[in-house]
Order: structure tokens, then sequence, then C-alpha cells
């Protein structure tokens, strides 16, 4: 249909119609041709820094831009339309019965997830795609075996988070090569309702992941105004919060709202993928081995540091600093565990409302009131901008401390053995987002327990019994827990669960732990899709 570009799966015909169009798939060869060069170059620097950490350089604040960080009289842009106010955000995938009780759940704001909680089949990704053209129209209304859903009056603004610069889009080549997952998700949902939505008195709002650097902010930037321009809307129409996901990004708040600055709407703090990256990215030092998941808080020295520089740094520059994830789902069947669970929902808002957060994520509709009223009584403005934090200095070892109070438990190994068995056999069946005792487990927390299990074994940590971890005392787990896997997951099929066995003990003996398990398991959904070997050779 467009000269270079290729659609290698046949999987959602009817969306593909809808939203692949001839005047779309333009607009994505045009980005593609004009970008994909800085994103290789980009996710090579990656590979260069970390081959010097692993070296034995540290992480710190970059000298060059030092400039920036001193600089008191810049500042972003002011809040958009319907981003003023942002006390609560709903997330969750573009599925879209998701998409209806996520906008019509009460919450602000609903970020439509084609990342961590979206399993990325090419029928996941086209539908979403098509699902949120319909919500942005108020066409979305649909009624399954007698029960009608449909929009609000009210409903909630649409934030939209595309995949990270990692990843590739393989069901679609262009001049023979794949397609850039977040100038993919970008593209389409820009091209199709930018337009449409600033004639509502919305606009294109953005959730940016995974960055590591502000010359990734720059890209994203330089995407912004090109896309403006091509579709003739004024520069600054959209608007980009980024999550600060990961321990890179921490030392560069400062310059990533700088490049972003015509465009931010702040940053969030991306707490899983911090943990995860706190990890990896000090993959070679013995002194960052962490204990139990559940041991590593916000209250520990280096999340609590890097909540507050977040927060100090969004509100020097006026932008929102938005609080993380309550992962906690309600307990229909259990009040009393219920009471419990939300308690520790209402502890946490409180502790991010208190420290000068803007606004917080949930992940089920009926946390929304418990959240709510948190910031209602503490946050009687829209916003805290003006909580400065002067009070607040965090150096680079504060961000780097890694005394964390708790142990290796063998129920804590057992955890994260269950939990990413299950998650990733999950999201290879083309499931991103699952219940796992009563917590909302995405991406992130899997890779958390992926790449924990990984540092036990390769510092050969022990057990709060003195037992040390080996290759072999965790595959003996593996093989104990696999087969019980249904009963906390049981849509879960024995082909996915046999790959994902396969790939986790092939992890935890790994000189070095794999970039993301999304990549790495990627060519299996391509290959469900449609898409023939010849054009995975690279990727399996």
């Amino acid at each position: 249909m467009v000269a270079g570009v290729q659609t290698l799966s046949s999987a959602a015909a009817d969306a593909q119609r809808e939203i692949l169009t001839e005047d779309a798939l333009k607009f994505l060869a045009a980005l593609h041709r004009t970008f994909e060069g800085t994103r290789k170059s980009l996710l090579q620097a990656r590979e260069d820094r970390q081959r010097k950490w692993d070296a034995g350089a540290s992480l710190d604040f970059p000298p060059e831009t030092a400039s920036v960080r001193s600089e008191p009289s810049w500042h972003c842009a002011p809040p958009a339309p319907g981003l003023e106010d942002r006390r609560t955000e709903i997330t969750g995938p573009t599925d879209r019965k998701m998409v209806v009780n996520a906008l019509n759940s009460g919450a602000k704001t609903f970020m439509a997830d084609f990342e961590d909680s979206n399993s990325p089949t090419f029928s996941n990704m086209v539908n979403g795609q098509l699902n949120l053209r319909d919500a942005v129209r108020r066409t979305i209304d649909f009624e399954v075996k007698g029960k009608a859903y449909k929009l609000s009056e009210t409903p909630a603004v649409l934030i939209v988070r595309p995949r990270g610069w990692h990843l590739d889009e393989p069901r679609v080549l262009i001049d023979g090569a794949p397609v850039s997952g977040s100038i993919f998700d970008f593209a389409l949902y820009f091209f199709h309702n930018a337009k449409e939505l600033v004639q509502r008195g919305s606009g294109p709002y953005f959730y940016l992941p995974k960055m590591e650097h502000y010359l990734e902010a720059r890209l994203w930037n330089d995407i912004f105004n090109f896309s403006q321009s091509y579709v003739g809307l004024p520069h600054g129409t959209v608007r980009g919060t980024v999550l600060i996901e990961t321990i890179p990004a921490a030392f560069q708040m400062e310059e990533i709202l700088f490049e972003l600055r015509q465009h931010s709407s702040g940053l969030n703090c991306g707490r899983w993928d911090y943990i995860f990256s706190f990890i990896k990215k000090r993959r070679a030092d013995a002194s960052a081995v962490l204990p139990n998941r559940s041991d590593v808080s916000m209250t520990v020295p280096f999340m609590d540091a890097y909540v507050r520089l977040l927060i100090q740094t969004c509100h020097r520059r006026k932008v929102a600093a938005m609080g993380g994830m309550a992962a906690q789902i309600p307990i229909k069947e259990d009040p009393k565990a219920n009471e419990v669970a939300m308690n520790k929902v209402k502890a946490d808002k409180l502790r991010e409302v208190l420290a000068g957060h803007d606004g917080t994520w949930i992940a089920h509709p009926l946390i929304n009131k418990i959240a709510r009223d948190v910031f209602d009584e503490h946050m009687l403005g829209p916003n805290q901008y003006h909580i400065l934090r002067e009070d607040v200095k965090v150096s680079a070892d504060q961000l780097l401390d890694p005394k964390v109070p708790g142990k290796i438990t063998e129920e804590g190994v057992r955890s994260n053995v269950a939990t990413c068995l299950a998650y990733t056999a999950s999201w290879i069946g083309g499931n991103g987002c699952i219940p796992l005792n009563y917590l909302m487990e995405d991406a992130a927390t899997a890779e958390i327990t992926r790449i924990q299990l990984w540092q036990w074994v390769h510092y050969a940590s022990r057990l709060d019994t003195g037992e040390i971890i080996t290759p072999a005392y965790v595959e003996k787990l593996i093989d104990e827990i696999a087969p019980t896997v249904s009963k906390i997951a049981p849509a879960v099929q024995e082909k996915e669960l046999q790959t994902t066995v396969d790939y986790l003990k092939a992890q935890i003996k790994a000189t070095w732990p794999s970039e993301f398990l999304t990549s790495d398991l990627m060519p299996y959904l391509a290959a469900a899709d449609g898409v023939e070997a010849k054009f995975l050779k690279s990727a399996l």
C-alpha cells in the first residue's frame, strides 16, 4: 500500500483496515526514516555506558549539564487542558472493556497502556488503537452478554503510554527493518486522534517510559515537533509525562524536563521498574544485592532519596510530580484481608501526598475512592507545585545507597519464582496484566523477580537459614512450583509455561541478565502472529 512498508501479520484484519490506513502508514514511515538512526545510536549508547559501569565507573550527575541544573529561571509549559488536576490516575491495558471501565472510574485521568500491562500481540496493539480512537470520539459503547458498557458524560482524561525505545514492532517493516514499537504506538494514536482531541478541548497526551538519558528525551521532543508540523498543530500541543523508572534517569531529571520543557507535563515515580533498574544497572556491584522484594519499600534509603529529588525537581520547574502504583486490588471474599490491603493503600497514598506529590496511580476502579479521599483531604488545590522542598539535598551516594533492612528467605525465592513463571507465561499467552495474590502484576514486577533470582544466584547469596542460593537450588524450586502455576493463573497454557521455565532457568545461569524479558520473548508473539521465521532470525 505504501512504498517500503510491509505488514507481516494478518491478525486483527478488520482493525488493521481502519488503523493501518495509507495516510497513517505514510506518517509512520516518515517518522521511522527521520528518527530510526537516532534511536539506534541511543540504544548503542546504553550498551556503551553499561560496559563502563560493569568496569567500575560510578553513576553520577552529568558534569556537562551542570548549568541546566543550576539555572533557576527556566520552567516547563503550564498544565495543558485537563491536566491541571491529576490527583488520581488509573492505569491498564487498552482492551475495550478496560478502556470503558477506566474512563468511567472517577479517576482524573486514565493511562491507557501499550507497554508494561499489555502483551504486545498484534491483535492487542491494533485493536487497542481502534478502541482508543472510538473512546476519543465517544463511540466506544458496546454490549456483551446483555451488559452494556457506555461512557459517562465526564470520562477521565486520556493519556497513552507507548512502548519503550528498546522494543521493536516486528510485524511492520519499513525499508526492510522493524519499526520502533515506541514510534508505532505513538504515530498511530497521534495521527488518528490529535486533531480530534484538540477540537474536544483536550490534547494528545503521553506517558514516556524506560528512558535512561536526556538525549532520549530530546528524541521524543524532536518527534513531537515533527509530528505537530506534519498534521498542522501548534508546537506545544503534545504533552509528555516521563516515568523516572531507571536509575540513570534519576541523575538526569532536570535535563529530561529541560529537553521536553515545551511539551512536558511532569515526572512519575515508576517504582517497580526503578527497583529493577537499580539491580540491573549495578549488576557488577556485589554491594547492591537486595533482600526479598517485599522488603524493598518506598521508605528504604535509595527509594526515599529518589522520591524526594523527583518532587523537588518537578516543583522547581512547575510541573506535576506523580506518585507510584498501588498494586493492591480488592479482596471481595475476605473482608478482614481486604481491610488490611486497603489500609496499605491509604498509608501509601498518605505518604505520597504529605511528601508533596500531585497525584497517584491506582490499578483498580474500586481503589479510586480510597486514594481520592486521601488526596482530597491533604491537597486542597489542584496540585502542590508550591511545595518546593527546598530542604531536600540528595547526593549521588544517597541514590545509590544499597542498605535495605531485610532478609532473603525461602518464601521470598519461592514467591519470585511463582510470580515470574505465572506472569511471563501469561504474557506469552497474550495477557500482560494479571492478578496474583491480590496484587496486580505487570512486566515491571515480573522483571524484579527475574533480576533478583539472577542476582542471588550470581553472588551466591545466602538465605536467612545460611543456605547458599545456587542454580541447582533455584532450578529445583522452578520444577516444584511450575506444576502449581495453574492454581494462581488458571489461563496459563502448558506450552507457554514450558517456554517460561526454560527461559528462567537460562536466565539465572547467565553471565549477565538480559535487558528485558519482553525483548527476549517478543519473537514468540511475532511467530504466533504469523511472522515468518526468516524475519525473526536475529531475535530468536
